[in-house]
């Protein structure tokens, strides 16, 4: 099922400056208050510095257990390594004009192929992203890459990328998977 949670224009980063220990105990305080929030945006701090995935894992896994309603619809539910990398890609994408489109990511699942067990799916689509995702899982006009290998929308990089112009949509989901795979990600869609 879905999470419907209000989303921000961006994924906060309210502790960027501060050092990794500060970072660490503000998550194990927001833990111990079940504030979903604001452990899930320390998880997500520690992630983009390149925190160990392990760490990254135990984390979300704690977060699910104690604030399960509170989380972030922006926060993946597993660890991805190059998530850092598709961050610093979407922030080079920029829409000029406002519309009613969206350009969106889907997390596909590799792990039955060599090299990276995670990769990406590119679209853009004039509907809720989530609505779109379960559209793809249903087999409703869906890409065969999504509907076999997706496992989850991935909100947080292209967040920034909701409500923008068709014309921008089309053109941004292109660069922007063109650009994905030359930073090494795996890469479906994007047409």
């Amino acid at each position: 099922m879905a999470r419907h949670l209000p989303a921000p224009a961006e994924v906060p980063r309210p502790w960027r400056r501060e050092p990794r220990e500060a970072v660490v105990g503000r998550m194990d305080e927001a833990l111990a208050t079940r504030d979903g929030a604001v452990a899930a945006a320390c998880i997500h701090e520690l992630w983009m510095r390149g925190e160990m995935g392990l760490n990254i894992e135990r984390a979300l896994e704690r977060l699910w257990a104690v604030a399960a309603a509170a989380v972030p619809e922006w926060l993946p539910t597993r660890h991805v390594e190059w998530l850092p990398r598709a961050y610093e890609v979407a922030a080079r994408c920029a829409a000029t004009r406002r519309g009613r489109s969206s350009v969106y990511l889907v997390l596909l699942d590799f792990s039955d192929a060599a090299g990276d067990p995670y990769g990406l799916y590119v679209g853009a689509t004039t509907v809720d992203p989530v609505l779109r995702f379960e559209q793809h899982m249903a087999g409703i006009r869906s890409a065969g890459s999504v509907r076999r290998r997706g496992l989850e929308l991935l909100i947080g990089p292209a967040l920034h990328l909701r409500g923008i112009s068709r014309a921008d949509a089309a053109r941004i989901e292109e660069e922007f998977a063109e650009a994905l795979r030359a930073a090494g990600i795996r890469v479906r869609g994007g047409h």
